[in-house]
């Protein structure tokens, strides 16, 4: 990983082994400013918006100089997906009290997905149902029985939120929470079995994801990376949600 100097280390410790740049923060720095085109975005929102969308951009811009891409606007897409420069993914996400990005070179990665959210249960059983099938109910009740400090719950909202940052660049396409099957182990890691027809990556169809997860000073993150392993053979695109 080439590792931006960060706040939190969160996410840096979870990329370590690929080749990502990460850059993280838990404050907003006063420094951070936006080019006209992304102030224009954020213009009529409340501070709290505006302070996210500008140190995550803060963050996007600090890991794209870690890769020698100079300063560019990162404006939001198709579905609200942040557009990257050429020859570059990436993927942002940021919660109270946490904002990070992380990038790579379309050359190494196919694509990647990052999510962070407050380190607490989701706050609404119906969110729950939304997000989960009956299977991964179960397999989260089992969980909180044997590990009942871990936000099991939350852990796979944000699972399914790296899957989809993962997912959208390579296809172009909405994947809804129900297309998605998600297995969180205690160890750190958790896999995605796609329940609809999977991105081809190196001519060869993903039908599942892996991917890890930390939970640390407050914060429960995920991330999926997928790094070539002989050489790039799908476009490059956004990565958000």
């Amino acid at each position: 990983m080439r590792q931006v100097p960060d706040s939190s280390g969160l996410l840096a410790a979870l990329l370590s082994a690929v080749p990502v740049t990460v850059v993280e923060t838990r404050v907003d720095p006063p420094d951070a400013v936006l080019f006209p085109e992304e102030a224009a975005v954020v213009a009529n929102s409340v501070a709290k918006r505006r302070d996210e969308f500008t140190t995550v951009r803060h963050c996007a811009r600090t890991a794209l100089a870690g890769i020698g891409v100079p300063p560019a606007p990162i404006l939001p897409g198709q579905r609200g997906a942040p557009r990257w420069p050429d020859g570059v993914v990436g993927s942002m996400t940021h919660c109270a009290g946490y904002r990070a990005a992380v990038v790579a070179r379309a050359a190494e990665v196919a694509s990647l997905g990052i999510d962070a959210e407050p380190a607490e249960p989701l706050r609404d059983p119906d969110v729950l149902k939304l997000v989960a099938d009956e299977s991964e109910r179960a397999a989260l009740k089992a969980l909180g029985a044997a590990h009942p400090d871990t936000p099991w719950d939350r852990l796979l909202f944000s699972a399914k939120e790296s899957v989809y940052k993962t997912w959208f660049p390579l296809t172009g396409r909405w994947l809804g929470f129900e297309e998605a099957r998600v297995e969180l182990v205690p160890d750190g890691t958790f896999t995605a079995r796609l329940l609809v027809e999977g991105p081809v990556v190196e001519g060869v169809e993903l039908k599942v994801f892996s991917g890890q997860w930390a939970v640390r000073d407050g914060i429960a993150a995920t991330a999926i990376v997928l790094p070539f392993t002989t050489g790039p053979s799908a476009p490059a695109g956004p990565s958000g949600r």
